[in-house]
């Protein structure tokens, strides 16, 4: 639970700070910024809902997980930097992957919980 709070927070500022919002897209060379910042506030509530309620939690797991992946590629590409800046997204990708492996483990409990209920029900 705890973990879709990084994304739903992300989400929300998506939508209440649009402004700031649009200026990030647009500082990462996303354009049109509109669509960027629509299509990952959409990425971030869909994907937290389907882990939130375990429908389809495999799903929202590897949506957010892409979404991570892709923002370290995009955006923290530390290997292309130098100095502060560098070390400042090298620390956000570790931050990015480690959250990754949260939802691969989240998605794996999900998934050993329901063989279980299914086997012992």
């Amino acid at each position: 639970m705890l973990i879709l709070l990084l994304f739903l927070s992300s989400g929300f500022a998506k939508v209440f700070d649009y402004e700031n919002s649009l200026a990030e897209m647009r500082a990462a060379g996303l354009n049109p910024d509109w669509f960027f910042n629509l299509a990952s506030a959409i990425v971030l509530f869909a994907g937290s809902i389907l882990v939130l309620f375990d429908r389809y939690l495999w799903l929202g797991a590897g949506a957010l997980a892409t979404f991570l992946f892709l923002t370290i590629v995009i955006v923290h590409t530390f290997w292309n930097m130098t100095g502060d800046k560098a070390m400042l997204s090298m620390y956000f990708a570790i931050e990015h992957t480690s959250v990754i492996g949260g939802l691969m483990a989240t998605a794996m409990a999900s998934h050993f919980r329901a063989l279980w209920k299914k086997f012992n029900s």
